[in-house]
């Protein structure tokens, strides 16, 4: 009987690669067949084209010796490459899917990693972890930036593109000699650190889904021995760079104190725990021009009443005010009644106690 798939296949005329488009959906095709089995259709899905073009495509495959099987309706090649450990799967798996599921754009790249991975475990195993990513929203992420950048960064090709700052304005025109891809801690945004040669003829960080019109210019670069990416990866609490980072000193309520001691806050300092049960931690974080972590911000405010900055002072302000700002727009009734004078009892009030106390 044979496979009827097969069949249909072998029975279509074939073409050898014409266009830059076959080439690279071939390339791919060839590379998710080694990854798990898979029908014509499931394929034609997939890339968004006509069954009959990923039947011609599995055709071409298999002219050119790349080992294409078929069995019970789905190709499939025959991956010999050493295996990751179930250990080694588990954890990158677990790592890129909480990136896939919690990025502010999910990106198909992802996806097909993700699967790669889930294909080195056993059929059972592999299903229940496929099923986790197909469980995720569809991809709302453009490939094309992500696209643009690594293959600037493996050709050594100038990077130009137009770049959104957070207020809405258009940097217009930069040129970036990529160095480095990072990906934000606390926001999970793909950053890229890298000479920009334009503007500032200086080390910067910018973050691809505030890019636009990315494209590739003819010049090449070099990426001198002297850069250490360690100096300018992204930090816990904002983008490392050419401003030194800033020392935030902060104190917790007793009843906050336990979170703190558990840890798990890179580039702090040793807790130091007071005899009330307070606890005072150090943090360095990446700061503007102003010596201000923005990025540190929203973290802090979710304590609370539950912590206090201490240093640095355009921080504290800046914290201070942000809490006023709050409590007026949902209590306008606060301006009567002092907004520096917290209510009896409230957290606010231990806080401001324990500060004089000390």
């Amino acid at each position: 009987m044979g496979d009827p798939e097969r069949h249909e296949t072998e029975a279509l005329p074939q073409r050898e690669p014409h266009s830059p488009r076959q080439a690279e959906r071939l390339r791919r095709l060839e590379a998710d067949l080694r990854v798990r089995p898979q029908t014509s259709r499931e394929l034609a899905a997939l890339y968004g084209v006509p069954l009959r073009t990923v039947q011609r495509d599995l055709q071409t495959l298999r002219k050119l010796g790349r080992g294409v099987e078929t069995h019970a309706g789905r190709s499939f090649i025959p991956d010999p490459r050493p295996a990751l450990g179930a250990v080694e799967v588990l954890t990158a798996h677990a790592a890129l899917r909480l990136l896939y599921h919690l990025a502010p754009a999910h990106h198909p790249h992802a996806v097909a990693i993700l699967h790669k991975l889930a294909g080195q475990l056993p059929e059972a195993n592999r299903h229940l972890l496929d099923a986790s990513v197909s469980a995720a929203p569809e991809p709302r992420g453009d490939d094309r930036t992500l696209e643009t950048v690594a293959q600037a960064w493996n050709e050594r090709r100038v990077l130009r593109f137009d770049y959104r700052q957070p207020g809405g304005e258009v940097e217009r025109g930069n040129e970036l000699c990529v160095y480095l891809l990072d990906i934000h801690r606390s926001t999970l945004a793909l950053s890229v650190t890298g000479l920009e040669r334009r503007h500032d003829h200086a080390l910067r960080t910018f973050r691809l889904n505030r890019m636009e019109s990315a494209a590739l210019l003819p010049d090449r670069y070099d990426i001198p021995e002297t850069f250490n990416p360690r100096e300018h990866l992204t930090d816990a609490w904002g983008m490392a760079g050419a401003t030194p980072p800033v020392t935030v000193r902060l104190r917790f309520t007793p009843d906050a104190a336990y979170a703190v001691l558990e840890g798990g806050y890179p580039q702090a300092s040793e807790p130091l725990i007071y005899p009330d049960g307070s606890v005072e931690l150090d943090l360095q974080a990446g700061a503007d021009a102003g010596g201000v972590p923005h990025e540190l911000l929203p973290w802090l405010l979710s304590w609370g009443a539950r912590v206090e900055v201490l240093e640095p002072e355009p921080l504290r302000r800046h914290w201070l005010n942000e809490l006023r700002l709050a409590v007026l727009r949902y209590d306008p009734e606060a301006s009567r009644r002092g907004t520096d004078k917290p209510e009896q009892g409230s957290h606010a009030e231990k806080l401001l106690s324990l500060r004089q106390a000390t």
